[in-house]
């Protein structure tokens, strides 16, 4: 039997007998998602006459008709675009004679636009996919990804929030639909895609459980839980919202709240608490989460599935934060060593 996902305890905090009133535009159902993008896109495809436009509309179908996400269509699109376009600019009129120095051009091309290295590698991942496609169908040489063309992207260590400026951000917060988005992204380590996605009905509040019945990123889901401090927030936030409104974040027009919004009111609180110099985003507010829990030592493996990691190796990295034994017994070592308890002579071996 499914859980009951709509708790008794959230029905106490609303009252379902307001008159009906008319269904916003955003809560509207879209019989399919992916294939409104994948027409809009080919569309636009068509309109930017670019050299082997077919394939790239061919190509996206490809993906459409193996259930890739709307987001991934559009980001396939912007890459792709972005490297026929400038095979347009090269005077290249048909991709058949598209060559390995082109890539390489394409991704110089992009570095001396400014673009960050994640971004190119981003870009090349699309477009390398794209060109093995037309390899498979004969329409390019193999000879053009033979060898391995890549873009060295950086390691860089998560950024968390520290608990202090957690408590100074969460002090200046004074609007209940506001506290309890960010709560919950601090509590569960949602992404602020599936935030904004959340409907009221995913909740049981009396188990303290939210369940992301499709996660946007990956397209898996998963149950994550939330802490006592964010319950409060849910609460006091549901006993103010509107009854009728199905998701639980909503803007003045009832519409769905857009990244961009969610984005501008915590700006407006970092810049509140005075932390607007220390470049934190909504997206440190999962780092914070992950890094937290594995200092108050949940294993790495129970993090993982709470993130919604795929690959445990993508969790790890947040180990690299909050290696306690690592850390321990860099001071027991360096406690002996600045004590001169370090015993014996080092020799040069010529054989190494």
């Amino acid at each position: 039997m499914a859980p009951e996902l709509f708790s008794e305890e959230i029905r106490q905090h609303q009252s379902w007998s307001a008159p009906a009133r008319t269904i916003s535009p955003f809560r509207r159902q879209i019989p399919n998602p992916a294939k409104e993008v994948f027409e809009k896109l080919s569309g636009r495809l068509k309109e930017r006459d670019l050299p082997g436009f077919e394939y790239a509309e061919k190509y996206l179908f490809h993906l459409y008709s193996r259930n890739r996400r709307p987001n991934t269509l559009d980001l396939n699109y912007r890459s792709i675009g972005s490297f026929l376009e400038f095979l347009k600019q090269k005077g290249i009129s048909h991709i058949e004679a598209v060559s390995r120095k082109d890539i390489e051009a394409f991704i110089e091309h992009e570095q001396d636009r400014g673009l960050k290295p994640v971004s190119i590698h981003g870009r090349l991942g699309s477009v390398k996919a794209f060109l093995r496609h037309l390899i498979e169908d004969g329409v390019i040489r193999h000879e053009v990804l033979s060898k391995k063309i890549s873009v060295k992207v950086p390691d860089a260590l998560p950024k968390a929030i520290s608990p202090e400026d957690v408590r100074q951000l969460l002090s200046v917060i004074d609007k209940p639909r506001n506290k309890a988005l960010v709560l919950m992204l601090l509590r569960t380590g949602m992404r602020i895609g599936e935030l904004l996605a959340l409907r009221v009905e995913d909740i049981n509040l009396a188990e303290q459980k939210v369940f992301i019945h499709e996660a946007r990123k990956t397209g898996v889901g998963r149950v994550v839980y939330f802490s006592g401090d964010a319950k409060d927030a849910l609460v006091a936030w549901l006993e103010q919202k509107d009854p009728r409104e199905s998701v639980l974040a909503y803007g003045k027009k009832y519409e769905s709240i857009t990244y961009a919004a969610a984005r501008q009111m915590f700006v407006k609180y970092l810049k509140k608490a005075g932390l607007q110099q220390k470049g934190y985003t909504l997206h440190c507010l999962r780092h914070t989460f992950a890094s937290e829990l594995l200092n108050a030592g949940m294993r790495l493996e129970c993090v993982q599935p709470l993130l919604g990691h795929t690959s445990i190796e993508v969790t790890r990295r947040y180990a690299r934060l909050t290696d306690k034994t690592r850390e321990d017994e860099y001071f027991r070592a360096m406690a002996l060593i600045e004590k001169g308890e370090i015993h014996g002579n080092y020799r040069f071996d010529h054989r190494l």
